[in-house]
């Protein structure tokens, strides 16, 4: 009898802990299959609708609307943004919050259509549990719908339903839905999807949407829109995960309380458990669990807490808790990972950028673009670069080793953002697939005779000297006469000149955005060991972006960098053309000519300015001296 008892409450209690676990949702299709309208009207069948928004809806209409003032335009409901409204399209990810009858809430991400604002709409998904994909029965599957449905399987949305909309203007015809559904059903199958419902709607009518329509669509006997939603159950936390917890707080108290706060995103733990700080390996016992609740005695997937434990370890906010021993996060500095490419500039391989995960931040590069995603067939295209809009596969290299899990493990753990270092722009959504092989099979070797005692016997500290400018400016001239001046007086010097340089190591590699950026990660790789060596290296190099030169500046100490920037007008650049490129490119030669072609950025805080008019002898005197540290 007891144990009857025992049950029947745990299920009672499961029960109430299905219904009101929170299902967030994203709606997403071409631009005008519905997803607005469909949404709205769930909202106001639901009751989840203020009445002042409710009588907005009554009211107020969009240019070229059809619908009779008095009764509900039901797009409105989820526009957030005048823009949107104006041209009746969905541009941000608008967000609503729905009760289901049975108690469960819903949030709603109702994303954008167009396909320039996909980065929105991967933002959508990357939280969902589910997805309802909307098909415009008369216009059918297009580029965009296979576009949002390989987004979603990207970000691990494993439910989808597909929502036949606007079958009121095919006349609900039942061969029509078979013929598309099929087709969603073919494509999502291709991308590990499994779980598909296909439904035959109108959002305008409400066939299908709340209550089944028998008499217009006597053939389909499925569920509702809504009934598919009220079916969603969440998927039970798998205690056999490994236990992940990045920390973002580090929790203080009297009593010389110390505990480290953060949201489980994987896993369970239990006081006792042994656990590892991902990126420094150190390990401790969990000594306590605390909740806003009290102390609890197991922890699992979605709770936040604050978890002391038996030793003091050095940890920050940012680290990685995560299981000790079998499934211990590793940290890798090369990774394989999908990206969703949202830059309005092409992903160019070789240019640095900051990537995010969770509070972590660390500068990373594209070393290789391994290919483009065809998302209507899903081919894999050769690709030596990404555009905007674009998805596809990528080896990226981080500067320091991070603990990235696989995104199928972990969202939290195994997405990334990548940022512009420049404008700080968010350029790509990113998705580990897995750590690299090489980033647990190569360890450097630390010799004897090191950098100080190299530094000691040359007399003099190294330096990367990286001169800037258009061609033409100079550069190479003026570092002729400052390595004579150096020289001279004992210094360790070399050159590295961007066309000596070309003839070589760089052979391979063009005038392209992507190649200049990769040119100027292999300079600055090739500098870096030559200052360990002990010599002051220049580096004579267009290196027109900003950004490029930024990474190459951020490889090495503070001290050790110097940025020269060369400044020389362009006419007085094209009137030298020392090496007849001008020329060429004005009679249409060359497209990519720095300054003609292609954009130079200059630099806004160089380090030493010469003017690339004034006399040689002079501005090497100048950065000579700049090199040396003397000053005036």
């Amino acid at each position: 009898m007891t144990a009857t008892l025992i049950s029947a409450t745990d299920s009672l209690q499961r029960a109430a802990e299905m219904q009101s676990a929170v299902l967030r949702m994203v709606a997403c299709g071409s631009v005008d299959d519905g997803k607005s309208t469909l949404i709205g009207r769930l909202l106001v069948e639901t009751d989840s609708v203020p009445i002042d928004q409710l009588e907005y809806a009554r009211t107020t209409r969009r240019g070229g609307s059809t619908i009779p003032v008095g009764e509900i335009d039901y797009s409105l409901l989820t526009d957030g943004l005048e823009a949107e409204r104006e041209q009746g399209i969905t541009i941000d990810v608008a967000y609503r919050h729905l009760n289901l009858p049975s108690g469960r809430r819903v949030i709603i991400a109702d994303a954008p259509g167009h396909e320039q604002y996909t980065r929105n709409m991967a933002v959508a998904a990357s939280t969902a549990d589910l997805a309802i994909l909307l098909v415009d029965a008369a216009r059918g599957l297009r580029p965009q719908t296979y576009r949002h449905l390989t987004v979603c399987a990207l970000m691990g949305v494993k439910s989808i339903v597909v929502a036949i909309n606007k079958m009121d203007l095919v006349g609900y015809e039942h061969a029509t839905f078979e013929e598309l559904a099929g087709g969603v059903r073919a494509a999502a199958a291709r991308l590990g999807i499994d779980e598909v419902t296909a439904i035959p709607v109108s959002a305008v009518t409400g066939a299908n949407v709340i209550d089944s329509d028998t008499e217009a669509m006597p053939w389909y006997h499925g569920p509702t829109a809504m009934d598919a939603l009220m079916a969603w159950e969440p998927v039970d936390s798998d205690e056999n995960a490994p236990f992940r917890l990045p920390v973002q707080l580090i929790s203080r108290a009297e009593g010389n309380f110390r505990g480290y706060s953060g949201t489980i995103v994987s896993g369970t733990v239990r006081p006792g458990d042994v656990i590892a700080v991902a990126d420094s390996g150190q390990t401790a016992t969990v000594d306590r669990i605390v909740t806003g609740d009290g102390d609890v005695e197991a922890a699992t997937l979605g709770q936040t807490v604050t978890i002391t434990l038996d030793r003091e370890v050095d940890i920050t906010r940012g680290d990685l808790l995560s299981a000790a021993g079998e499934g211990q996060a590793q940290p890798a500095d090369r990774f394989a990972a999908d990206l969703v490419w949202t830059g309005e500039e092409p992903l160019a391989h070789g240019r640095s950028y900051l990537l995010y995960v969770g509070p972590k931040v660390v500068p990373a590069t594209v070393t290789s673009v391994r290919h483009r995603l065809d998302v209507v067939t899903g081919n894999h295209d050769a690709a030596r670069l990404l555009k905007m809009n674009d998805i596809g596969r990528v080896e990226l290299a981080t500067d320091s080793p991070i603990p990235l899990d696989e995104y199928d493990m972990c969202r939290d753990t195994g997405g990334f953002l990548l940022v512009d270092r420049v404008t700080s722009d968010t350029v790509a959504a990113g998705l580990t697939r897995h750590a690299m092989r090489r980033a647990f099979n190569v360890t450097p070797h630390d010799y004897a005779v090191d950098r100080e005692a190299r530094q000691r016997l040359k007399g003099h500290p190294p330096r990367v000297v990286w001169m800037t400018g258009l061609s033409g400016s100079g550069k190479s001239t003026i570092a002729d006469a400052t390595v004579a001046m150096l020289h001279a007086q004992g210094v360790h010097t070399y050159v590295l000149d961007g066309d000596n340089v070309r003839t070589g190591l760089n052979r391979d590699l063009g005038f392209t955005p992507e190649d200049r950026a990769e040119n100027v990660r292999r300079v600055a790789e090739v500098a870096k060991l030559m200052a360990d060596a002990g010599l002051v290296v220049i580096v004579a190099l267009v290196s027109p972006y900003r950004s490029d030169r930024r990474a190459a500046k951020d490889i090495f100490e503070n001290d050790e960098f110097i940025e020269v920037f060369v400044d020389t007008p362009l006419a007085v650049a094209q009137e030298r053309d020392p090496k007849g490129l001008y020329r060429k490119a004005a009679a249409g030669q060359i497209p990519n000519m720095t300054g003609v072609g292609q954009e130079y950025e200059a630099p806004e805080n160089p380090d030493v300015k010469l003017d690339g008019t004034s006399d040689v002898a002079g501005s090497a005197e100048t950065l000579a001296r700049a090199i040396l540290g003397e000053t005036d």
